[in-house]
């Protein structure tokens, strides 16, 4: 095996990047597990300490503009400042569900304590006197401005991902100074690839409203120059249906925020598509809070922080991914937020049971956008800032809060390019190579301790300090472990299993020639019906799954030709374990996507059999 120095890590994880992405034919599965079995992993080259072009955040300017933070002084070699132009639209009259705004569920003391920003900002929904935030069909006018106004060597395209639920377009703006705004153009480029999406929760407004404004920075304003490093794609709202009803959930009933192992709406199925199709380096997922409501009840306290962020948190992460999101976005990211006087803290929620008083960090199963993606090997950001429940109420600071962390989400990136590219090559080949070795990780939950919270006073506005029981997803402690196997038999009534992992970017291979493998076949040992649940208590719209208990047994099973493997020697190994261990609540057998426990089964040696491409 080749020494881990940082060229050679590039060279060998594009080469296994295009073997994976390429169709396999007939007898190229043979040729793949003889390569990467002989494969183990190896040390990551010398952790960067610093990136050289890395500078100190600045403050906002002071004068009333629709601008994020500057991003520093003009100096050769570094990002470049330049003028914004504004073109703001006019503002269409509210929807017919806008109701007359509730007043916030507190008093001026509690105001007092969020002032707005020295910026204002301006996108159809921030209008003054407006009720209603942006609408689906202005959201497509914006988007629309930006890819027009784009110029020089600035390229701009919107994307129509889909159709929701009630058939309203799903979409996306791709910016970019490559070549061209195609998948091709953007990957010859060799700039990491950001994706930023919104408003997947309908009642969380403030991140699509920021990623307006984001969208028209890059096409035409401060976020511009950017450009030279980085390629940007924006969904500033993933779920028009649940917006434009001002609902939390789709058409449909169901969190979308939990869909993204299972994809059963449009919705979630569309982000997967992106994701597989752009590969982004970094993803960052603008969401908002309860300001009030249970913690309210709870603690007699009113939310204290502007801004709550959390990383992926779920068994099988990439570590040294986990540790880029921590050193290379989040701190630089608290740096700027600090720079702006806005409070931050890790994100945390608390059940709907009024009799629970602990407080628990974004949830372990790799269900959420969050956490499925962080699986992908990408940089996966949740980005939550106070507003559910209190209206339009401090929307400058909230849509503020979020520019200001998208734009440090966004230099990180142009500053660390180079290093997160030898991150995440290194990562895809010393997953792939721990195929057949060690020990996965089924189920893992988060570690009980306490912690200080501060909050406000709903009387005083004044900080109250709780200590709190708590659920820590920073250390996981792992609940259910099995030797990691070679990768996974399906059988070929499994189709719809195989579409979702295909959607998720997972190769599948059909098998072309009956044989015989070496596996684990599921042993069910017990059975009973449930819910699935997360943190904050039974998840929207999940129906009842399967709860069984299972003993692995080994021995030769009959492989017929027409079903399917999933290999381990690839870099989503660890997302093809999350959906196919069945004894888990998010697993497809769980959720009824493979029907029998019998048309699934752990392959435990390489397989020596011949594939067809599924495509």
């Amino acid at each position: 095996m080749m020494t881990p120095q940082a060229p050679h890590l590039s060279l060998l994880a594009s080469a296994l990047r295009h073997l994976y992405t390429r169709p396999l034919r007939r007898g190229w599965a043979l040729v793949a597990a003889a390569v990467l079995s002989a494969c183990v992993s190896t040390p990551l080259p010398p952790w960067p300490a610093q990136s050289p072009t890395a500078k100190p955040s600045t403050p906002a300017p002071q004068a009333r503009r629709t601008v994020p933070p500057p991003l520093g002084s003009v100096q050769r070699g570094e990002v470049i400042t330049a003028p914004v132009t504004v073109t703001p639209i006019a503002p269409a009259a509210p929807s017919a569900s806008v109701t007359a705004e509730a007043p916030p569920p507190y008093g001026e003391a509690v105001a007092a304590r969020f002032p707005d920003p020295s910026v204002r900002y301006e996108t159809p929904g921030l209008a003054e006197g407006r009720r209603a935030y942006t609408t689906n069909a202005e959201l497509t006018q914006w988007l629309r401005e930006q890819a027009t106004a784009a110029h020089g060597t600035t390229r701009a395209q919107m994307l129509d991902l889909g159709l929701s639920q009630r058939g309203t377009p799903i979409q996306a703006l791709v910016l970019t100074r490559a070549a061209g705004t195609e998948i091709a153009a953007l990957e010859a480029s060799r700039r990491p690839t950001v994706l930023l999406m919104g408003q997947q929760h309908g009642d969380e407004p403030a991140g699509a409203e920021a990623l307006l404004v984001v969208a028209r920075e890059l096409a035409q304003g401060l976020l511009e120059p950017l450009l030279d490093r980085i390629n940007v794609v924006i969904v500033p709202r993933a779920n028009p249906d649940g917006a434009d009803a001002g609902t939390r959930d789709t058409a449909g009933g169901i969190d979308m925020n939990r869909d993204h192992l299972l994809l059963q709406t449009p919705e979630a199925q569309a982000l997967a598509r992106l994701v597989r199709n752009y590969r982004p380096m970094a993803i960052l997922d603008a969401h908002e809070f309860t300001v009030a409501g249970r913690y309210l009840e709870k603690f007699h306290a009113i939310q204290r922080y502007d801004m709550l962020l959390q990383h992926a948190t779920t068994a099988n992460l990439p570590e040294f991914m986990t540790r880029a999101a921590l050193e290379w976005y989040r701190a630089p990211m608290i740096k700027a937020l600090g720079a702006e006087s806005l409070t931050q803290e890790w994100y945390y929620t608390t059940s709907t049971r009024m009799d629970d008083l602990r407080v628990s960090m974004g949830g372990t199963q790799p269900d959420t956008g969050r956490n499925v993606n962080g699986l992908k090997n990408a940089i996966s950001m949740l980005l939550e800032t106070r507003g559910v429940g209190i209206g339009r109420a401090h929307i400058q600071r909230r849509v503020h809060s979020h520019v200001t962390a998208i734009t440090s989400a966004l230099r990180s990136t142009a500053e660390r390019a180079g290093n997160l590219e030898q991150v995440r090559s290194y990562e895809a080949r010393d997953i792939a190579a721990q195929a057949c070795r060690g020990e996965i990780v089924v189920e893992a939950g988060p570690t009980p301790t306490q912690h200080e919270l501060i909050m406000l006073d709903p009387e005083t506005g004044a900080d109250r300090v709780l200590r709190v029981d708590w659920n820590s997803s920073l250390k996981l402690i792992a609940q259910k472990k099995r030797p990691r196997p070679c990768g996974y038999w399906l059988a070929g009534s499994a189709g719809e299993a195989v579409e979702r992992l295909k959607l998720l970017g997972v190769q599948v291979m059909r098998v072309a020639e009956p044989g015989s493998v070496l596996a684990d076949s599921y042993q069910e040992t017990g059975r009973t019906s449930a819910e699935r649940q997360d943190v904050r208590g039974t998840i929207a719209g999940s129906q009842s799954i399967i709860r069984v208990q299972v003993t692995p047994t080994r021995s030769a099973i009959d492989v017929p030709e027409g079903s399917y493997y999933v290999p381990l020697n690839q870099p989503l190994a660890n997302l093809a374990v999350a959906a196919l261990e069945p004894d888990t609540q998010n697993s497809y057998f769980a959720n009824h996507l493979i029907a029998n426990l019998g048309d699934t089964a752990r392959v435990m040696a390489p397989p020596s059999l011949v594939f067809d491409d599924t495509d």
